[in-house]
């Protein structure tokens, strides 16, 4: 997988129609490095899921106060395979049905909490991991 650096003037709109850049850009430095087969995976699960997402944390830059907690690497936020979407109740089975059947590499389940604080994170980090993790896990 490739990272491409995207700014807003440059994101393909006509290829990922339901994910606009904003969503995915750093929250803390406004950059926006990702890789364009996994936002054509999240497009791909947008079609099927058949309504809005609404991607609370897309790209993470390594300065993102996040990732900087993080000892010694960074997540698949940093590399831009990554995603965590607000969703609860059941429409987020329907998304969890959906990204099982995609193949999604990553699967982390928060539904504790308030309805807004509720999200499944999404990510396609198999291989790049040395030691070994699980496929679906909660928070």
């Amino acid at each position: 997988m490739a990272q491409i650096e995207y700014a807003e003037e440059n994101w393909d709109n006509e290829r990922w129609p339901n994910i606009g850049w904003r969503e995915v850009a750093c929250r803390h430095t406004g950059t926006c490095s990702v890789d364009p087969v996994f936002i054509d995976r999240l497009q791909k699960l947008r079609d099927e899921y058949g309504k809005p997402i609404r991607i609370t944390s897309g790209y993470r830059s390594p300065e993102h106060p996040v990732e900087a907690k993080k000892p010694g690497t960074t997540g698949a936020h940093t590399r831009g395979i990554a995603v965590d979407i607000q969703v609860s109740g059941h429409d987020a089975y329907l998304l969890l049905g959906i990204a099982t059947h995609m193949n999604f590499a990553g699967i982390g389940l928060a539904q504790q909490g308030a309805p807004n604080e509720r999200f499944i994170h999404l990510d396609d980090a198999e291989h790049e991991h040395v030691q070994p993790r699980p496929w679906v896990w909660t928070y």
